[in-house]
């Protein structure tokens, strides 16, 4: 039965987005109500990326510009409802910090240049070429 409501859902949102696509904003919201119904009857989550397409308190179906407008605000993602006027707000990411790099304390002192390229010679010489003129 699982496996069932999963298709389900997920044919319910692809015919969403195929409607709103037509022009049929209201059958596409029709189809986000009818998924949402069928994961609580059994009880099934709803993907993350399905999650991020409707609004919770309308069941409007979501499409970026139209339907809901995000804004970056204070570390968070807000998304507005264009419908119904809600909001959701999710916390955005910090991105990973790498292992493999050295720890902070090991990495040298010295000064940084974050400054432009210096260049000690021009274009055409090489180094170790020595050229005697006279």
């Amino acid at each position: 039965m699982v496996r069932i409501a999963h298709e389900r859902i997920d044919d319910l949102f692809a015919l969403a987005a195929r409607e709103f696509a037509n022009g049929e904003p209201a059958l596409a919201d029709r189809y986000v109500v009818l998924a949402r119904k069928v994961g609580t009857r059994y009880n099934v989550r709803l993907l993350p990326e399905y999650r991020e397409l409707y609004c919770r308190a309308c069941s409007a179906y979501w499409v970026e510009g139209r339907t809901v407008r995000t804004r970056l605000r204070a570390g968070r993602r807000v998304r507005s409802c264009l419908a119904c006027g809600h909001e959701r707000r999710t916390p955005l990411r910090r991105p990973a910090r790498i292992l493999d790099g050295p720890a902070p304390e090991a990495r040298s002192s010295a000064p940084r240049d974050d400054g432009a390229l210096v260049t000690t010679g021009g274009d055409d010489e090489e180094p170790g070429d020595e050229t005697e003129e006279g």
